[in-house]
C-alpha cells in the first residue's frame, strides 16, 4: 500500500483539488493506496471541505489545535498503513504527477527519495538565498549530500520512518536522521508550481528557525548519545585557555619579566573566569549525559494530540 500524507493549514481551496489530482495519478498505479490529510488546526473551511469528499481511501486526522508542520507530519506517519509513505504539501505547489518517479526509485531499493526543487520561482532574497546557505550548512554539518533539505515532497519506506523520532521542526531533516540508521537516500528533481490559491505560511522567521535547527542538529546527530564529548571539548577549550594564561603569568613573574602578578590582576581574573566557565561546561556535560540515559529509557511520548480520526 502507498500512503500519501498531506499536512494542511487553511487550504480550503487547494486541498480538495489536490485530492482529485492524487486520485487521477494513484488510480493508475498497480497497488492499493490511501490519502491522509492532517488538519493542523485550520480556522477556515478546510476541515469541512475535506469531510465532504467522502471516499473510503481518504482519511482525515484532525489535530486538537495547531501544533506545527512537524507534529502534523508525525501524526500522519503514525496513522499511515502503507509500506511506502509519500509526504507532500497541500497547496498544489507539489505535482502529484511526480509520484510515479518517486515510486520507481523506491522500487530500485532506496529507502528515501527526496524531491529537489531544482528550478524555483520563489523570491530570490527571501526564499532562494536563505535556502542556498541553509542547504549548504546542512550538508556540511550532516555529511548527507542532499541538495534540497527544505522540500517536504519525499517518499519513504515506512520501516525507516518508524526508527525516527520527530520533534521541534525536524521534518525537513528526516534524511539526516535516517542516515543515522543506515538509510539509502537519493534525490530527484521535482516540478514546483507557483501558489495560485490560498496564502503562503512562509516568512523570514522560519528561515532563522532553520539555522537554529541546524545548530541543534549538529549536537543531536553527533553528540546525542555522548553529550559529554561536546561539553568536554568546551571544558578543555575554556579551562585550558585560562590555565595557560595563569601559568604564563606565573612563569613571567618567576623570571622577573613582571614585578608582581597583582599589577596584572585583570588578566588573572580573566583566566580564573575562563577556568570556572570550563568547569561549568564539564558539570553541564555530566548532567546532560545522565539526562540522555533517562531520555533513551523513557522516551515514547507523542508531540501531538488527536481529537478525532475521520474515516
Amino acid at each position: 500500500m502507498i500512503s500519501v500524507v498531506i499536512p494542511v493549514l487553511n487550504e480550503e481551496e487547494s486541498a480538495p483539488l489536490l485530492a482529485q489530482k492524487l486520485f487521477d495519478v494513484l488510480n493508475k498505479q498497480n497497488t492499493d493506496f490511501e490519502i491522509i490529510f492532517v488538519d493542523d488546526g485550520s480556522t477556515d473551511q478546510t476541515l469541512n471541505r475535506l469531510l465532504n469528499l467522502k471516499d473510503k481511501k481518504i482519511r482525515l486526522v484532525e489535530l486538537s489545535r495547531r501544533y506545527g508542520q512537524t507534529a502534523a507530519i508525525s501524526a500522519g506517519i503514525d496513522s499511515a498503513q502503507g509500506e511506502i509513505v509519500i509526504i507532500m504539501d497541500g497547496d498544489l505547489q507539489h505535482d502529484p504527477e511526480d509520484i510515479p518517479r518517486f515510486l520507481e526509485k523506491i522500487y530500485e531499493g532506496f529507502d528515501i527519495v527526496s524531491g529537489w526543487r531544482k528550478v524555483r520561482t520563489d523570491n530570490f532574497l527571501i526564499r532562494k538565498l536563505p535556502s542556498y546557505f541553509a542547504n549548504k550548512a546542512m550538508r556540511l554539518v550532516s555529511g548527507v549530500e542532499v541538495q534540497d533539505f527544505g522540500s517536504t515532497y519525499k517518499a519513504y519506506r515506512s520501516d525507516i520512518l518508524q526508527k525516527i523520532e520527530l520533534f521541534g521542526e525536524l521534518h525537513r531533516f528526516i534524511p539526516v536522521l535516517a542516515s543515522k540508521v543506515g538509510a539509502k537516500i537519493c534525490e530527484i528533481p521535482i516540478s514546483v508550481h507557483p501558489r495560485k490559491l490560498g496564502k503562503s505560511k512562509y516568512n523570514l522567521n522560519r528561515t532563522f528557525g532553520v539555522f537554529e535547527d541546524i545548530i541543534f542538529l549538529q549536537f543531536f546527530v553527533n553528540y546525542l548519545t555522548k553529550p559529554l564529548r561536546a561539553f568536554g571539548k568546551m571544558f578543555f577549550y575554556f579551562f585550558g585557555m585560562g590555565f595557560f594564561i595563569s601559568v604564563t603569568m606565573m612563569i613571567l613573574w618567576l623570571f622577573g619579566v613582571i614585578s608582581t602578578v597583582r599589577d596584572h590582576s585583570a588578566m588573572l581574573l580573566f583566566s580564573v573566569l575562563l577556568m570556572i566557565l570550563g568547569i561549568q561546561f564539564l558539570v553541564a556535560g555530566i548532567i546532560a549525559e545522565l539526562l540522555t540515559r533517562i531520555y533513551h529509557h523513557t522516551s515514547g511520548t507523542k508531540i501531538y494530540s488527536i481529537r478525532k480520526v475521520h474515516s
